[in-house]
């Protein structure tokens, strides 16, 4: 006798890779999943992006030939970008603690409310020989940016203090993200939130610890962090991992306020893997809307500046071509089982897909209209079909070709899908599979 169970798997986290879509979802062919654009193909790390008037202003890390903070223009956030000039001021009016032989990390611009703009930056102290964080002013967002004469925050017992970027609450208070660098002495690191005044010069009050670099995936280091915030949580956005290798990936954590608790996600958000190997070392990122900016390392040397589309499911981010993996028993299943199989990639599989009805189906969320990508993990002994449908659309035929050697292969469908969640179905037609897995990109 047959046996019916139903576990609808819901991926609120993001199957970041949508297969469906609204009232337009089809199962029929298209291109494909769209990778990240590579934006700006030249060195442009730690990008942060604002934009003014109708005009996007993107700042990064030194690099040889841009200057000590460099600058690029756009009429969109994907482009086409120009590189500008230098937008900090000269060297010769540097106050005296920042050391004039190194470049500065990953600035962060924000936009006061006088009209003004403020510069978080990160500079070797030659006081004390760490990386320190300063602030500096313009009245426009090309500079030149002005720095104080002190730093703003410098705790060289902890490591130093990195990775500025600015905040401001739905109520309007103004907040300081940063990391201290403690990775750099064999001490924790720590990304932490600091109020400020609504110039973002003034500390307010005690800082608070968010997260720190406690999860083996980290590599010792997590850092860039991120704040937005979305109608039922604070998400923090941050990098983690060595940043010269292809373990370098983006994460988030999730908070019901800035008190926390934060608690990470369960997978990455970005990594080499899930994007396909699109892009090398996703990671210092930046948000604008529905849009995410971050850096890859570039073949020719340096890391170039990416674009992806982002979405929001249950207030939680889906990034557009970031595979996640949906293991098939963790499926809501119809007349088909669940069994062991150590060969497997999550230790089991589903067997039975060979009768009239049964079905494996999988709820994703697409953060963009357009084109996606399916990969099936089955393992099937002769010709297969099965038919495949989004939503209650009509399903379309698909077969799983046998391989000789038997064991599991993988098969790529690309779909059709509008922005939103949606069930995608894996129904029978011929034959008999078994399904390992689902991967949506």
């Amino acid at each position: 006798m047959t046996r019916t169970r139903t576990l609808l798997l819901t991926l609120p986290l993001a199957l970041a890779l949508g297969l469906f879509t609204g009232s337009a979802a089809t199962a029929e062919p298209t291109t494909g999943t769209q990778a990240p654009q590579l934006v700006i193909d030249s060195d442009f790390p730690d990008p942060d992006v604002i934009e003014v008037d109708g005009t996007y202003h993107a700042y990064s890390t030194s690099s040889p030939g841009k200057g000590q903070v460099p600058h690029a223009t756009a009429p969109d956030v994907r482009g086409p970008w120009t590189v500008q000039s230098d937008v900090f001021v000269g060297k010769e009016t540097w106050p005296d603690w920042i050391r004039t032989t190194h470049g500065f990390w990953a600035p962060d611009v924000s936009e006061r409310p006088d009209g003004t703009f403020l510069m978080y930056f990160t500079a070797r102290n030659d006081d004390n020989g760490r990386m320190c964080l300063g602030a500096a002013t313009a009245d426009d967002p090309a500079g030149p940016f002005v720095p104080q004469d002190d730093p703003l925050v410098c705790n060289p017992e902890e490591g130093g203090n990195i990775d500025a970027s600015s905040f401001v609450d739905t109520d309007g208070t103004h907040y300081l993200l940063y990391k201290n660098d403690g990775n750099a002495i064999g001490q924790p690191s720590i990304l932490w939130l600091q109020r400020t005044d609504a110039a973002g010069t003034t500390l307010l009050g005690e800082r608070r610890e968010l997260l720190r670099n406690d999860q083996p995936a980290d590599q010792g280091v997590i850092e860039a962090p991120v704040l937005v915030k979305r109608p039922s949580h604070y998400v923090l956005f941050f990098s983690a991992g060595v940043y010269t290798g292809g373990g370098y990936y983006t994460g988030y954590a999730t908070a019901p306020s800035l008190d926390g608790p934060w608690t990470r996600a369960p997978e990455p958000l970005m990594t080499t893997d899930s994007l396909g190997g699109a892009v090398d070392g996703p990671g210092g990122q930046d948000v604008l809307d529905d849009t995410i900016v971050f850096h890859g390392h570039l073949p020719a040397g340096g890391r170039g500046m990416y674009t992806a589309d982002l979405g929001w499911d249950a207030d939680h981010p889906v990034v557009r071509g970031s595979t996640v993996r949906v293991e098939a028993e963790d499926a809501t299943l119809h007349g088909v089982q669940p069994v062991d199989d150590a060969t497997a990639s999550g230790g089991a599989a589903v067997t039975g897909l060979d009768a009239e009805g049964d079905r494996v189906s999988v709820r994703v969320f697409a953060p963009a209209d357009g084109g996606y990508t399916l990969r099936l993990g089955y393992a099937a002994d002769g010709a297969v079909a099965q038919g495949l449908a989004v939503d209650d659309g009509p399903a379309r035929a698909v077969g799983l070709p046998a391989r000789d050697a038997g064991g599991w292969q993988e098969l790529a469908v690309d779909l059709e899908l509008s922005v939103g969640a949606h069930t995608l179905h894996l129904e029978h037609v011929r034959g008999s599979a078994r399904l390992d897995s689902v991967d949506l990109a």
